[in-house]
């Protein structure tokens, strides 16, 4: 079985993974342009046994998404970065920022990219499954769409 371990950007939260991730993506939401800073999130979710967290602690920012369901990330204290995230609607499922695994950090294929309709207009991939949004979108209130090339 493979293993991974990977950390944030001072060191004091380190983690391991063990096996290849249940699902991957590249996720243009809002969401995952807020928790990274940039125009997309790599993600990596992982059954929850399949991850065992080393060292550090750990802080929860938690709110409700326009689909009404509880979204958790959880970052390192000392140096923000963000490191996993928990969603409501997937309590099984451990998200693990695809950028926070050690070196050779991206060994993981991925399979899909989401959220499509906010992608910035420079972000261009070749992964060949896309979605506007995912199955599981069912908002309870609107959120603003910026479409490429708008």
């Amino acid at each position: 079985m493979d293993v991974h371990e990977g950390g944030c950007a001072c060191g004091a939260v380190r983690y391991r993974v063990a096996g290849q991730p249940v699902k991957t993506a590249v996720c243009h939401c809002r969401y995952c342009q807020l928790r990274t800073g940039s125009a997309f999130g790599l993600s990596a979710y992982f059954d929850a046994g399949q991850v065992e967290r080393l060292s550090g602690a750990l802080k929860d920012y938690s709110f409700t998404t326009e689909s009404g369901r509880r979204f958790t990330t959880q970052f390192c204290p000392d140096c923000g970065t963000s490191v996993f995230w928990l969603l409501e609607m997937s309590p099984d499922l451990i998200g693990v920022a695809g950028g926070t695994f050690d070196p050779p950090t991206f060994w993981f294929p991925v399979t899909r990219e989401i959220f499509t309709r906010s992608a910035a207009p420079f972000v261009h991939t070749d992964i060949p499954a896309k979605s506007e949004t995912t199955a599981s979108y069912a908002p309870v209130c609107a959120d603003p769409v910026a479409r490429r090339g708008a």
